[in-house]
């Protein structure tokens, strides 16, 4: 391949993962809008954002931003106690925040938070999107807690009637063809997501049978819906609640889109994350959303996936498809209203039900033991039966376990040298997630070309954090081809690197 040829190929395979992503997006950034109880115009604003501006700016250039299910259970809180117009002041301050811990280079610190606790986060938020959009597959309104669509799913059964029937016909049909597409998709159409079959399939019915059901409802215009924070809701910020819940977003976002880059940097040989600047341009899409009065965003791992799978070279992919979602919402707004709600709320069904990733927590039960698998459960139940900000703090709090028994000595010393067999990474101390940046960074800084020899006879300790911090690098390296000597690993750790 030649110079001059080179740049129309990236293009070209940029041009065809923006169109993948571009598919990906459109309904869930619909459907989280309606998750997080508010218009669906709102979603896609964040979209917009999230892919031409923080697809400029961002620090993991695959990685693609918009709306995420994660988020969407908080910003539902916020509207219900303190109304729309609170969440835009809230998005600017959030945003503010993330970009300043950028600027201070925080950035590898939140990936100091225990995989036990995401994980436990994400699949409690799971349960309650499932809870919630359960009642939209019957054309009602999700109630005020988690808790309360809990209970009230058997009533919602048992009172079925007229009405309620063609919507949750097409809820089920649309979770149905989303989940028979992404298990039994033709090799030359796995491209082609699961949840936009779902959504076309059940439009289609609901429209060719006549049937009456709720539908979108979007604006004539995308730029109505724009709605920028009034200086008396920038000062109602002073409010200690309203504070803590802006810190809350800013935390969360931060936390779940850097985990998303570490995941994304896993799929691919191509730049690596620099986790500062990616905190920087999610704080100025975070602070723009706000401006806007849109959802906030963060890196959201099931677009990217899309993205490097479709085979995406460069940032262009991320940009292009936030043109795609203003071109299609300011040229066609009449095509998004003919979807039904029931089948957003369908594909929402199956996107919560994800996030309750089983498989994760026998994975920390198998590998580490019986307390990340406890941290990740009593997370799960703590979002789902109070909300998610004590969910975290308790998963957080839990964590703290695994380094009481080193609390005197949690030093760890990484001494790296040259030798002519290789590079060699000395670990000694106590490895845990308070350390886990600087694991991190020594990892990174070890030369790509070069043999590398990992001396761990004198690691004391190693909490599940920076385990699989080491498996996930081991794995990344060796299927790259580079070669990986370890020597003296010990316990759980052995049994993990030898997988």
């Amino acid at each position: 391949m030649t110079a001059l040829q080179r740049p129309s190929n990236w293009l070209a395979r940029d041009l065809t993962a923006s169109v993948v992503v571009f598919l990906v997006a459109m309904p869930l950034c619909m459907g989280i809008a309606i998750a997080s109880g508010v218009p669906p115009e709102k979603g896609l604003i964040t979209g917009i954002i999230g892919g031409i501006v923080v697809g400029l700016l961002a620090g993991s250039p695959l990685q693609v931003s918009g709306p995420a299910a994660g988020l969407a259970v908080i910003v539902f809180e916020i509207v219900q106690r303190h109304g729309l117009a609170a969440l835009g002041p809230i998005l600017v301050v959030a945003g503010l925040i993330q970009f300043l811990a950028g600027v201070m280079k925080l950035g590898g610190w939140f990936r100091a938070i225990s995989p036990a606790v995401v994980h436990g986060m994400l699949a409690g938020i799971g349960v309650l999107i499932v809870v919630g959009q359960f009642h939209v597959l019957f054309d009602a309104r999700p109630l005020a807690s988690g808790l309360e669509n809990l209970v009230a799913i058997p009533g919602r059964v048992l009172g079925l009637d007229g009405p309620a029937i063609p919507a949750l016909f097409i809820g089920l049909v649309a979770i149905g063809c989303t989940l028979f597409w992404d298990k039994k998709r033709p090799a030359v159409l796995r491209l082609l997501p699961g949840a936009l079959i779902g959504v076309v399939a059940a439009t289609l019915i609901a429209s060719f049978a006549g049937l009456d059901v709720a539908r979108v409802d979007v604006p004539e215009s995308i730029a109505a819906a724009i709605a920028p924070p009034t200086m008396a809701g920038l000062g109602a910020m002073l409010t200690p609640t309203l504070m803590v819940t802006a810190i809350a977003i800013a935390f969360i976002a931060s936390a779940e889109t850097l985990l998303s880059a570490a995941a994304v940097d896993r799929m691919h040989d191509g730049v690596r994350t620099d986790y500062n600047k990616e905190l920087r341009a999610q704080g100025i899409g975070n602070l723009l959303c706000g401006a806007a009065g849109a959802l906030p965003m963060t890196g959201v791992i099931v677009r990217s996936s899309a993205n490097v799978q479709a085979g995406a070279v460069t940032r262009m992919s991320a940009v292009l498809h936030g043109i795609w979602i203003l071109a299609l919402v300011a040229a066609m707004p009449w095509l998004l209203r003919q979807i039904p709600m029931a089948a957003l709320g369908g594909i929402l069904v199956v996107t919560g039900w994800k996030l309750v990733s089983l498989r994760h927590v026998r994975h920390l039960l198998k590998s580490h033991g019986p307390l990340p698998a406890v941290i990740w459960a009593a997370t799960l139940v703590m979002v789902v039966a109070t909300d998610l900000l004590t969910g975290v703090l308790v998963g957080l709090a839990l964590s703290l376990v695994e380094i009481v028994p080193n609390m005197r000595r949690l030093k760890l010393d990484v001494d790296q040298s040259e030798h002519d067999h290789g590079h060699e990474l000395r670990l000694a101390g106590v490895a845990s997630f308070v350390s886990l940046p600087k694991l991190s960074s020594a990892l990174d800084a070890l030369p790509a070309d070069r043999r590398v020899r990992m001396n761990l006879s004198d690691l004391r300790s190693i909490d599940h954090s920076c385990a699989e911090l080491l498996a996930e690098w081991w794995q990344r390296r060796r299927s790259r081809g580079g070669e990986v000597e370890v020597h003296g690993a010990q316990g759980r750790l052995a049994t993990l690197l030898a997988h």
